[in-house]
């Protein structure tokens, strides 16, 4: 491996130079006007696979943005590992909150700033380079395939089927995906478990149409505050979801697993002071850690209705709207469950003053890695290696929905090796992510291919 070591440390400016082109992609799923940007991205990685070595790459349609998949085949008895990531990243807004330009990738502190830079562009990019230095040094020891899609920020509608039509040319030992984070570069760790979510949007309706306040006001429900109402219901002050049925299929951790989990260092006032805040809310008798990765939670990620612009205008709006995730720590029937139950909900506990309508936009199953399977004991060799001390197991609060569905689509488990940092703010104005972690994750990797392919 030390050829492959030396070429990475020859090669890492040029590595770097080539991330910023990929960052410079607006390619925001979400948002409809950046759909030639998507293919524009897709296609820049298709032809950077192909510098890197693989033996083909192309881009392939889906019903909604298209994927990217290349392959080496180094010998079709060896094992193979199918690497798995996003090109697509999330809106920027509230622009005026970002230091930087958002797709305009600076370095400062040590630090890459710009949109993607950690989630999932930095990450994914790491596999390309890390592919390239075994490729340039004849030293990859396994067949490597790449799947890269451009929808995982809006729930991979297309990925599901796209999988189903294409399970040969998937087909592989392990699913390798770095898009999530570690504990930090101290305590290095490998995310063995994903919650799930469910994303719903909710529509509450009053009168036909906007009303002057003034005369109407008090005899006519305003559907904002109702919404309101409805929505502070759903979680009583326990830190506890009333939802019928929420908590049915969680699975509630052991004592010793407790235990085991809370070892993991962590720092209440640290944690407080970094996102200046009071003090910390949740489920009452769990930890923050338990809160964040083992327990169920429900937040609104957006809430609207009425007059928002500047200046004033005196109007019971006709209609509010709130979208809302639920995450959970269950095992099975998550997204069905959830679904079901919290649509049920928000029609029981409202007025008859409004109509409710509630809308499911995407989710995904909660995933477990075991933590004894062969490609989990060769990250955490590879990892050991690199930072000098075994890495911790760690559940995360975060999703990837498509995790559960290659396990329920291809039948091949997924090894989560993320080299994110909380500081990092993905999915947040100032995204960044440390040079050190993208370099780390470059050396890493082939260390991972060397030990899994001796299992």
């Amino acid at each position: 491996m030390d050829k492959v070591k030396s070429y990475i440390e020859k090669n890492k400016d040029r590595f770097l130079n080539e991330l910023f082109e990929l960052l410079r992609i607006p390619s925001i799923s979400a948002q409809s006007d950046h759909k030639p940007d998507m293919t524009r991205c897709a296609e820049w990685l298709a032809a950077s696979l192909m510098k890197a070595g693989a033996d083909h790459a192309e881009v392939l349609p889906t019903e909604g943005n298209p994927v990217v998949f290349a392959e080496r085949i180094v010998d079709p008895k060896a094992k193979t590992v199918l690497v798995y990531g996003h090109y697509d990243v999330m809106p920027v807004d509230p622009v005026d909150e970002w230091r930087t330009s958002p797709f305009e990738p600076v370095v400062k502190d040590g630090r890459i700033w710009c949109r993607g830079a950690d989630d999932d562009k930095g990450q994914l990019f790491m596999h390309a380079k890390a592919f390239e230095a075994m490729c340039a040094t004849d030293s990859l020891p396994c067949n490597v395939k790449f799947l890269l899609e451009g929808e995982e920020e809006i729930g991979s509608p297309s990925l599901y089927k796209f999988c189903a039509d294409n399970k040969k040319m998937l087909k592989a030992d392990i699913i390798l995906v770095s898009d999530t984070s570690m504990i930090s570069m101290q305590i290095p760790s490998i995310t063995c478990g994903l919650r799930g979510l469910t994303y719903m949007e909710v529509e509450v309706t009053g009168p036909n149409k906007d009303l002057h306040s003034g005369l109407f006001g008090g005899a006519v429900a305003n559907p904002a505050n109702v919404l309101a109402r409805m929505v502070a219901s759903l979680i009583d002050e326990n830190g506890h979801v009333t939802i019928p049925g929420f908590y049915d299929d969680v699975r509630e951790l052991t004592a010793a697993e407790r235990k085991a989990f809370n070892k993991a260092p962590f720092n209440l006032t640290e944690y407080k002071k970094a996102l200046e805040i009071g003090d910390v809310e949740g489920e009452a008798g769990f930890t923050t850690i338990e809160r964040t990765g083992i327990r169920p939670s429900l937040d609104v990620n957006g809430i609207w209705g009425g007059y928002i612009e500047e200046g004033t205008k005196t109007v019971i709006p006709s209609k509010a709207f709130g979208q809302n995730l639920d995450a959970s720590g269950s095992r099975t029937g998550f997204q069905k469950d959830r679904q079901g139950s919290s649509r049920n909900n928000f029609k029981a506990i409202a007025p008859k003053s409004v109509k409710v309508k509630v809308k499911f936009l995407h989710g995904g199953m909660p995933y477990v890695a075991p933590t004894d399977m062969p490609a989990y004991k060769a990250a955490e060799k590879a990892i050991a290696d690199t930072f000098g001390k075994k890495p911790l197991p760690f559940y995360s609060g975060g999703s990837i929905p498509i995790i559960s569905g290659f396990e329920n689509i291809l039948g091949i488990k997924s090894l989560l090796i993320g080299f994110g940092l909380a500081e990092d703010a993905i999915h947040s104005p100032n995204e960044s992510y440390g040079l050190d972690q993208f370099y780390k994750g470059v050396e890493t990797i082939p260390l991972f291919y060397k030990y899994f392919a001796e299992k």
